[in-house]
């Protein structure tokens, strides 16, 4: 039996459950509010009465987004920019004061770096909770969290916070939710690490903290060479080599036909395989006794993930975007690059090439070229944001609330609004459900991949049982037991697919039970 027939199927009767969009990612709600019902309760109550005794309320006014952050602003920060390039330190150090602090909490990109950082933390007798999309494991005593972004607590106070790949910032899906970190983490120290292309806008950014902010450079660790001849043949592939591609397809057809040159074999690292798997396949390439020494990967190896990587070499310099096929931007390809040769592995030095020689030219010059500055920050409304609005314009329905209020938004030149197709593709399923409006805007938010038939269907199976009964078994959408190893790319699909709406039942149940 396919995967896909392993959720109970049902039609949708939205026509925007099977559109096309972006991924989306995992996103937790901006503040904890004990009655979510009750906004004028909320933290931010004291900034909107303040605001509104201005005589200039207007709930679209996202201009001065610090203000949504009373804990924050309370304390006068003092935030460390620790930027440079792949494998030159920066987290490292960045690192060193978490673990060193009374409390603290780290706020990665991925679930495999906030995983990475709360083992770390635990070895060295550090307890530290992991808190993500997907999993939550709380250590008894622990006053150190290791997280995904969206998952950060703005309401709890820290001595030290930890923001890594800043740079993210920028980022049209998840950009907010680096925003949001970067101004309401409530800690005596802040710790920023990522790419200097960052440093002239988050200063802009914390002008108006009133933070004081230290910018500290970093040069990489270990030599990074460009070479000037392509592979050639595949005969010249070598133990510790990396092939980077940018579809689940071109990394399986690598791997058969490096594989049948009867030299090595490969593991394989992409962003669908769930997350156990990417971190299995890493350690058994990185695992000297393994006869998996060679790996193809997609640009998720390019956060994260401590590989012991020779060479890099780019099969392609053009990926999908979402939209179009595209060059690699100049930051794509130094992050990639960057992973060869990693400092303190069994490769001192890393090189980087290309599987044709017509893709040469574009990555020796972005070598060589700084990353564009980042101009803006990615920005989203918070709940409290939107609940008022709500009660403003006496509905709880939330895809008309939401749509309106981003075509009203007001900005500063420094954000700009996130991309939210997926949120009001869901938002118009969920508002056919008997649902709360901050039960909506938590689903809203969910990791739901749109462009997915089962994640979607996944999603409305969630959604009508938990408007039904207040929770969700497992055997409500799934029927274990009769999965089956693919044999075909599409079989995989599903199956990853599958993986998906099992996890996003994890991450519901965290957030509305």
């Amino acid at each position: 039996m396919a995967a896909a027939a392993l959720l109970r199927r049902r039609v949708l009767s939205s026509p925007h459950a099977v559109s096309s969009c972006r991924n989306a990612v995992h996103v937790h709600c901006p503040f904890s509010i004990s009655d979510p019902h009750s906004v004028v309760n909320s933290t931010n109550s004291r900034f909107w009465r303040s605001y509104h005794n201005s005589g200039k309320f207007d709930l679209t006014d996202m201009t001065h987004p610090h203000m949504w952050y009373p804990k924050a602003r309370e304390k006068k920060r003092n935030v460390y920019l620790h930027v440079g390039p792949t494998n030159s330190g920066k987290t490292y150090n960045a690192l060193k004061r978490l673990e060193a602090s009374s409390s603290g909490v780290y706020c990665g990109p991925l679930r495999l770096l906030a995983r990475e950082v709360a083992q770390r933390l635990n070895k060295i007798n550090v307890p530290c909770n992991l808190i993500t999309g997907q999993e939550r494991d709380e250590i008894e005593g622990a006053k150190h969290t290791s997280v995904t972004v969206e998952m950060a607590d703005v309401t709890t106070e820290y001595q030290c916070a930890v923001i890594d790949e800043i740079q993210m910032v920028g980022c049209k899906s998840r950009g907010f939710s680096f925003t949001r970190a970067l101004l309401g983490l409530c800690s005596d120290e802040l710790h920023v690490c990522g790419d200097p292309a960052a440093v002239p806008l988050i200063q802009r950014i914390l002008e108006a903290t009133g933070d004081l902010v230290t910018v500290q450079y970093y040069e990489r660790l270990s030599p990074l060479v460009p070479l000037k001849s392509p592979l050639g043949s595949f005969s010249n592939i070598k133990a510790g080599d990396c092939f980077v591609t940018f579809s689940r397809r071109g990394i399986y057809s690598l791997k058969k036909r490096i594989e049948m040159e009867g030299k090595h074999l490969c593991s394989v690292v992409y962003g669908s395989l769930p997350p156990e798997t990417r971190t299995k396949q890493a350690t058994m390439f990185n695992d000297d006794t393994s006869d998996l020494n060679v790996l193809v990967a997609s640009d998720a190896i390019g956060m994260g993930l401590n590989l012991n990587i020779s060479r890099i070499i780019f099969s392609t310099m053009m990926k999908f975007d979402g939209f179009n096929f595209r060059e690699l931007t100049i930051s794509e390809i130094k992050q990639i690059a960057g992973r060869a040769g990693r400092y303190g592995s069994k490769f001192p030095v890393g090189e980087v090439t290309c599987l044709d020689a017509e893709d040469l030219p574009l990555l020796h010059s972005s070598l060589k070229s700084p990353s564009p500055i980042i101009e803006r920050a990615g920005l989203f409304p918070t709940f409290d944001l939107l609940a008022l609005y709500s009660r403003l314009h006496g509905t709880d329905f939330f895809h008309p609330i939401l749509e309106r209020f981003l075509e009203k938004a007001k900005l500063s030149p420094d954000y700009f609004i996130a991309e939210c197709e997926d949120m009001l593709k869901v938002a118009a399923i969920v508002d056919d459900l008997p649902l709360g409006l901050y039960d909506k805007y938590l689903f809203c938010i969910s990791p739901v991949d749109t462009r997915d038939d089962i994640s979607v269907q996944g999603l409305v199976q969630f959604a009508e049982n938990y408007a039904r009964k207040g929770t969700v078994r497992l055997k409500e959408i799934f029927t274990p037991g009769t999965l089956q190893v693919p044999k075909t790319h599409n079989q995989l699909k599903e199956l990853e697919s599958v993986h998906k709406v099992l996890k996003k039942r994890s991450y519901c149940k965290f957030n509305l039970c």
